[in-house]
């Protein structure tokens, strides 16, 4: 059984219009029959962690009907998982819920505190399929993110990321104040591809004037990096921890699939809601 087996994913793909506006007949007509042409609103934007639970922790009906209990491939486990695999089916391993609740509220007992006193967590989830749930997560919460690539030194060499970080936040400052006029167009068209760049590499963590209280990741595997430099700065890891990994690598592992769309969802609002709720308190 393939891992992808875990969740489906489905493109949906918006109907095109192919119908033309019928044009008058005559000139006399589109001059009496002309209106104005009706403005089209673009559709709101649908969100993928809304409404949030109203309990701190899932039931297991609902851990399993998210499918957070798949984990992958027997062939291709890390045997440290060992300790949160429940057993095999069909070729593939079986997550200890249990396991994923006393995990899940030790991980809340820990963002509650670090909100508590004002911290920050940085999200982090560069895999296709969650980049969109971990944006609205950080958005949700206020938190700073990262969704494109982990750039290098970000936690390593932070001194010369955030000196980056100020000098492309003048920029967008001039900008917005027009000041930006003053130069010539292939001046300003080089200002507008640094702000994109920027926006795109470093928007998520522009407003990080230190290092976060911990960082949450999803996708152990693909974020070698951050989690690598988190623990060379001493930044607090908190990560769902798939069957495929070493567990040990992570401060605070949430036993769980990091690769369905439903289970990352579910989890994420619980931990949306912790912050929250954290925030109305402190």
């Amino acid at each position: 059984m393939e891992k992808t087996i875990k969740e489906g994913t489905e493109a949906v793909k918006e109907p095109e219009t192919k119908e033309k506006a019928k044009e008058p007949e005559t000139k006399t007509e589109k001059a009496e029959d002309a209106q104005p042409a009706e403005t089209i609103a673009e559709p709101a934007k649908v969100s993928k962690l809304l409404p949030l639970p109203e309990k701190r922790l899932p039931e297991i009906e609902e851990l399993l009907k998210s499918g957070v209990h798949f984990g992958h491939q027997t062939g291709r486990w890390d045997p440290r998982a060992s300790i949160y695999i429940y057993g095999e089916r069909n070729g593939v391993h079986i997550i200890n819920l249990q396991a994923t609740l006393k995990h899940l509220a030790q991980v809340l007992d820990k963002i509650q505190d670090i909100v508590k006193n004002n911290g920050k967590i940085l999200f982090v989830g560069t895999k296709r399929q969650v980049r969109s749930l971990v944006l609205e997560a950080a958005e949700l919460t206020g938190m700073p993110y990262v969704t494109e690539r982990w750039l290098g030194g970000t936690f390593t060499n932070f001194a010369t990321i955030s000196r980056r970080i100020q000098k492309l936040l003048d920029i967008e400052t001039k900008q917005k104040e027009g000041k930006l006029a003053h130069y010539t167009k292939k001046e300003q068209a080089k200002f507008k591809k640094q702000i994109a760049d920027f926006d795109r590499n470093m928007g998520g963590i522009k407003t990080l004037s230190e290092l976060p209280q911990a960082i949450f990741v999803i996708g152990v595997k693909e974020e070698k990096t951050a989690i690598a430099e988190a623990g060379k700065t001493g930044v607090p890891v908190i990560a769902l921890a798939d069957t495929n990994i070493d567990p040990g690598m992570i401060n605070y592992p949430i036993p769980a699939n990091d690769d369905a769309v439903k289970s990352v969802q579910l989890l994420l609002r619980h931990l949306v809601k912790e912050i929250q709720e954290a925030k109305k308190v402190k």
